[in-house]
Formats: structure tokens, C-alpha cells, sequence
């Protein structure tokens, strides 16, 4: 294995893209499983096309520049599989991702063949269809948690089962940015209940702080959207663990708020909320980074120390934007370029190989010790462009692509970080789509989690795959 200065020497010069041979898997996460649907493909968006088939596509040939250049580093066969799997994708989450709920006219979205609807799947899943302009479900979902607010603030993080106590994690506020900046940036829907609300889940965030140090804590791993990390976030209920990767997700909210508070005329509140996201950007470095490891680790407040566990988790300041520049430069060279800890074969791991309960595969759970998952992924892709890591957001863009498309044949919840093998759903539309686009963002340059990017239809443009609403009719798009 090449040791971490080698590697970190090696992205940054650039290295060329593989396209291994398609591999296929069968462990699950959630008991599901079915063969790759066939596509059709098409010679232009066809407004006429029956409901339930897939999403068409224009000519497979590249038409512009940027989408010349990835034809050409991926090669003709990889083109091909791309523009069909997005167009299986498109159609799964048209005609089975969005969904009647009780309760409301408006329709949903979920990325699971189940009927869940999850926290921050859905800000990701809605991320997927800013590349198509489609705006609808950063509100539908948004309105129905949101309409189930409890008095305290209080959101319960999925919308069918109950569970005690795990608030949504922090990303309403982000999704409520991104849905309204592609609709003219006009915040009036929210003006008379939904700011209100906003404000009181973010509050209610900031309760969970048994030592009132400014830093909540995490219900446990279990809340904390990495299922099985036990060792890192605690057991169910623990209430312990103050998370580097809550913290960081709470700048991002309160900056969101900012940016809400400020469109609505609200000034003094937008002057509260930036200053709050500036205190928590500290706190994140006073408290959690380790200068001796290199490392941002959680802290347990109970225990008044550190969690001295290597999770994927601590590459979260990079999105978040609070590491220092020195902070950032060793925490990647050191620990994300190590592969012996997390620059696997198909990074990132998520939780580092020198950990005791490390490990790939499933064991009747969701593995988040050791597998790599898209949300941690995307996040730390574009925290790596943001520090000026271009060469490394590159090689993991191109590693994610090669892992989604070419070593699996439908798109699965999650992948085995040493063989790119998936795992968990078969029938899954979700967050894991977005593997299939990191390249194209790279070239483009475009970040969506960016709260100032404006919103383009960048696959629509590039790629020439229309979404299909449920009709089999192109949804209406707007890019400002």
C-alpha cells in the first residue's frame, strides 16, 4: 500500500480516470431487491411518453464542451451508461419516489421503495433535482414536517414511524434556501407560519446542551443518520455526544436563517443568527480539534472528553467552512489521504480501518462502520473544492463515478469501501445519485450546498436527460 505522503503526491498531480468492469452485489440493508429495469432511449424529451417509462433522453452525443470533455475521459461506453442509468433513475423517482401522503393534495418525495420519508435524504434527494430545475418537493415535505411541529420545536426526523426524541437534523433551513432561490429568492410563503417554525426547530436544537457550552448533542448514532457508529455517538437515548458533524450542520442552518431572516426584513434577527454561526464555528475548532492527532473528534459531555474515534464525521468543517486552512491541510493529508484509515479503494470510509469495530458489509444493520456512503461523500467533495483541494476532489469524484456506475448495475444505499461492491437497498433512488454527477460539478464548478449558488439545471444542459413528472411530461424548470 502506498504510504500517505504518496498519495497525497500522487491526486494532487491527477490521476487519470479507470473504468473497472460492473461488478454486481446482493448484500441488503433494508430487504429489498430486483434487476435493472430496461431503458429506453430516446432521440429527444418526449412530452407524449406513457407514465412509467423512463425519463427520455436526447442524442447520446455530447453537444457541449464541458460535456465533450467527460465523454471523452470516461469513454463511449461509460457516456452510454451514464445517460440510461440516470434515465432509470429519473423514471423510479418520478413514477415511485413521488407519492400521495394523507393529509394533503400535494405529493411527496421519498428515495426508498418503502413508505419513509427521511431528514436529510430529503434535502439531498432534492439537491439530485435542482439538476433539473424541479423545485416542488424542497416544499411539499418541508410544509408536512414542519405542519408537525410540536410546541417545544420539536420535529420528528421521519414522518411515519415515531421516534422518541430524534429531532430533524439540522437541514430545513438549508432545503428552505435552496427550494426559494429557485423560485425567484421570494420568501413571502414563509412569512406568516413556516419562519416562525424554522425558528423554533432551530431553538429546540440548541436545548439538547446538558452543559451549556453552546454545543448539543446527538439523541445517538442511531439520530445521528450514522445508524450503527455506537462507539462514536452513543446508544439510543444516550443524549451524550456532542457531534462534530451536528455542529457543523448547525452553522450551515444558522447561516440558512441568516439569509431567511434577511430577505424577510427581519434584521436584527439576521445579525443574531450570523454571529451565532460564528460562535459555533469556533467553538467547533476550541473544543474539537485534537492538535496532537490532527483530528476534529465528538466529545462526550457526560464524560467531559473527547471520543477519541476516527468517523467520517470529522471532515464536516470542511463544508462547513470553519477549519482553518492549516487545520484542513493536515486533517486531509493525514488522516482523508491515508489509506490506512479512510483513502480506501473507493473512498470514503466512514469510519477509519483502524478502528476495532471497523468493518464492510452488513450485518442486518446499516453499516456506516466502515462503508462509504454518498451524503458523507458529496458533503466532503465540495468542502475539498472550497479549501482548494481540487486534485483530491477530483480522484474521489472520479473513484465515486466508477463505484456507482461502473462496479453495480442499479443504484444501491450504500457501497463497500475495498471492492465498490453495494450494498444495502436494490430498489433505491436516493441520495446515492448524486455519485453519478460529482464529475460533471467538478468541471462546472457548481455546489449546490453553496446557500449564495444560483441554481442552473446543470444535467439538463450538459447531459441532455429531462425529468419526467408522473404524467411522462418534462416538469417545469427555472434556473436563475
Amino acid at each position: 500500500m502506498l504510504k500517505t505522503a504518496k498519495i497525497f503526491a500522487a491526486v494532487f498531480f491527477g490521476l487519470a480516470v479507470m473504468m473497472l468492469p460492473i461488478g454486481v452485489a446482493s448484500v441488503q440493508c433494508h430487504q429489498a431487491s430486483r434487476a435493472e429495469q430496461a431503458t429506453t432511449v430516446g432521440t429527444a424529451a418526449d412530452p407524449g411518453s406513457k407514465k412509467g417509462s423512463p425519463s427520455r433522453i436526447s442524442p447520446s452525443a455530447p453537444t457541449t464542451p464541458t460535456a465533450r470533455m467527460l465523454a471523452r475521459r470516461m469513454g463511449s461506453e461509460s457516456w452510454e451508461k451514464l445517460l440510461k442509468r440516470l434515465a432509470i433513475v429519473n423514471s423510479d423517482i418520478a413514477t415511485r419516489g413521488i407519492r400521495p401522503f394523507p393529509g394533503t393534495t400535494d405529493k411527496l418525495l421519498t428515495g426508498y421503495h418503502y413508505n419513509e420519508y427521511y431528514d436529510w435524504d430529503l434535502y439531498f434527494e432534492n439537491v439530485y433535482l435542482t439538476y433539473f430545475g424541479v423545485t416542488e418537493y424542497c416544499f411539499t415535505n418541508l410544509k408536512m414536517f414542519l405542519d408537525r411541529e410540536e410546541p417545544d420545536g420539536y420535529v420528528n426526523r421521519s414522518l411515519i414511524k415515531q421516534r422518541d426524541r430524534q429531532h430533524f437534523k439540522p437541514f430545513l433551513a438549508q432545503l428552505a434556501v435552496m427550494g426559494t432561490k429557485m423560485r425567484g429568492d421570494d420568501y413571502e410563503w414563509a412569512r406568516d407560519k413556516y419562519y416562525d417554525r424554522l425558528r423554533k426547530y432551530i431553538e429546540r436544537w440548541f436545548a439538547y446542551d446538558g452543559d451549556h457550552n453552546g454545543l448539543p448533542v446527538w439523541n445517538s448514532a442511531d439520530h445521528s443518520g450514522m445508524d450503527n457508529q455506537w462507539s462514536r455517538a452513543g446508544a439510543l437515548g444516550a443524549f451524550e455526544v456532542e457531534g462534530v458533524d451536528l455542529a457543523c450542520y448547525l452553522v450551515r442552518e444558522l447561516r440558512a436563517m441568516a439569509i431567511i431572516a434577511g430577505k424577510l426584513g427581519k434584521r436584527v434577527d439576521k445579525e443574531a443568527y450570523l454571529k451565532h454561526a460564528a460562535r459555533l464555528g469556533k467553538l467547533i475548532n476550541d473544543v474539537f480539534w485534537d492538535e496532537q492527532d490532527g483530528f476534529y473528534y465528538d466529545r462526550n459531555e457526560k464524560k467531559t472528553q473527547r471520543v477519541k474515534v476516527k468517523s467520517v464525521a470529522a471532515f464536516m468543517p470542511l463544508w462547513a467552512g470553519v477549519a482553518t486552512p492549516r487545520r484542513a491541510r493536515r486533517i486531509v493529508k493525514e488522516h482523508l489521504l491515508n489509506d490506512k484509515e479512510f483513502w480506501l479503494k473507493y473512498p470514503i470510509a466512514s469510519y477509519a480501518k483502524t478502528e476495532p469495530d471497523y468493518y464492510q458489509g452488513s450485518r442486518n444493520e446499516c453499516n456506516w462502520r466502515g462503508s462509504t456512503w454518498m451524503p458523507t461523500n458529496y458533503m466532503v467533495f465540495h468542502g475539498l473544492i472550497n479549501y482548494g483541494f481540487k486534485a483530491v476532489a477530483r480522484e474521489l469524484a472520479d473513484r465515486t463515478f466508477r463505484m456507482v456506475l461502473e462496479e453495480n448495475t442499479v443504484t444501491r444505499e450504500y457501497y463497500n469501501a475495498e471492492t465498490g461492491a453495494g450494498v444495502g437497498q436494490t430498489q433505491f433512488w436516493g441520495f446515492s445519485v448524486l455519485g453519478y454527477v460529482m464529475p460533471l460539478e467538478l468541471e462546472l464548478g457548481y455546489d449546490p450546498t453553496n446557500l449564495e449558488t444560483r441554481y442552473k439545471p446543470v444535467v439538463t444542459q450538459h447531459l441532455r436527460v429531462q425529468f419526467p413528472n408522473e404524467h411522462g411530461s418534462t416538469l417545469s424548470r427555472r434556473s436563475n
